[in-house]
């Protein structure tokens, strides 16, 4: 399990497994807040804090729901839903405590191209 929260602390939660490689999207939206996105599936990302207490954003498509901490603003991960129709987290690698991000593989993804 790795922990992660947002910046202020208010934004919580546990993913199971361990980050190998982030993606990193260049769409309009991740390349302005300089995300590293590990994607898992939605039934290893635990929550701490209650959804409910999120902000959330929607764009382009609106398929992905970008969620945020209302305090601080920062946004630890998204939620949504692989192509093959799992339920899917996109963890922000850059929210997670004690992750070496010089260790992580960066998959570069033309997400402007969608």
């Amino acid at each position: 399990m790795v922990s992660g929260s947002c910046h202020c602390g208010k934004v919580t939660f546990e993913v199971e497994g361990e980050p190998t490689e982030a993606m990193e999207c260049n769409c309009s939206y991740c390349s302005r807040r300089g995300t590293l996105l590990w994607f898992v599936p939605r039934e290893r990302f635990h929550p701490a804090t209650p959804l409910e207490e999120l902000s959330a954003y929607r764009f382009n498509k609106h398929v992905i729901d970008h969620r945020f901490c209302p305090v601080c603003g920062c946004a630890p991960f998204s939620l949504g839903t692989a192509p093959d129709g799992r339920a899917m987290a996109a963890i922000n690698v850059r929210c997670l405590e004690a992750v070496d991000l010089a260790a992580i593989k960066r998959v570069a993804v033309d997400g402007r191209s969608f």
